[in-house]
């Protein structure tokens, strides 16, 4: 039951073939091949990350902390190992006991609040600096309003249904659009909005997709502006489904973390200097 809440209520996802589509538009018109973005990393099991320097994966703190241990992520269709992972240091894992009292009164406002003070952001080094992939730059403009484009392998289904919470969490690879309503703060913010208001490839995050990037183009380069994290859950935990109409999916902005990125970089840098 743990498990399901935090895939349901961290529905990203980063961590979810992967994103949550329109029901009226066929399921292969979101495909993508791998070549598309091989930026893109795989965790293990499911949640992704964005390869940011040739030695650096950037990820959502939560899709790595419920792993026994990320020994391995997949980059460009390649396992590269895993130095170490290095978490933000204001990042709080979900307790149990908010878990518990949610499930008790059927009122997630605990729990979303908690969500929001988080700061759900880590760095995974690798063993090797990656040679055949580019990474990705850190977008540096304004967010609000901007064309958006998340990708992912995790649960996939319709804004008219939604996605099974029980996954599975690692399908096909999908991307989809959508446009960024908030963004200050630790968070960035997009509604799922259904037709006639919608992009002809609306999509929002599903489980599993936790960590993948949110991306902005800057003329013909896709920039990453944010990380999947969680979704918004509204009203009655029992009666709420991920990946329907409506609801506001948020990730991580990395405006907000850019110091801390370049310091980590920095100094892991440093560190194999002095090897």
């Amino acid at each position: 039951m743990t498990r399901y809440l935090l895939l349901t209520l961290l529905a990203m996802t980063s961590t979810a073939g992967a994103v949550v589509i329109r029901d009226d538009v066929p399921d292969l018109q979101y495909r993508m091949a791998e070549s598309e973005f091989p930026a893109l990393a795989d965790l293990p099991g499911e949640g992704h990350g964005v390869l940011i320097e040739p030695q650096w994966v950037l990820t959502a703190a939560h899709a790595v902390t419920w792993q026994n241990a990320v020994d391995a992520v997949v980059v460009g269709g390649t396992p590269r190992a895993v130095r170490r992972v290095v978490l933000y240091p204001g990042y709080k894992k979900l307790p149990q006991s908010l878990i518990d009292a949610m499930m008790k009164s059927d009122d997630p406002t605990a729990v979303t609040r908690f969500l929001a003070s988080s700061d759900d952001i880590a760095l995974i080094q690798l063993a090797q600096p990656v040679h055949d992939v580019a990474p990705v730059r850190i977008y540096s403009g304004s967010e609000p309003g901007q064309l958006m484009r998340v990708m992912g392998r995790g649960a996939t289904g319709n804004g008219a249904e939604g996605h099974c919470p029980h996954g599975p969490n690692r399908t096909d690879l999908r991307h989809g659009y959508n446009r960024i309503d908030t963004a200050e703060g630790r968070w960035i913010g997009y509604r799922f909005d259904r037709s006639p208001d919608a992009h002809p490839l609306e999509a929002a995050a599903g489980n599993g997709d936790s960590g993948g990037p949110i991306l902005i183009a800057v003329g013909n380069e896709w920039q990453v502006a944010g990380i999947t994290s969680w979704k918004l859950v509204e009203g009655s935990v029992a009666n709420f489904r991920p990946g329907r109409y409506g609801q506001t999916n948020y990730g991580v902005r990395l405006a907000h973390y850019r110091e801390w990125i370049a310091d980590t970089i920095a100094a892991g840098g440093a560190a194999e200097a002095a090897r």
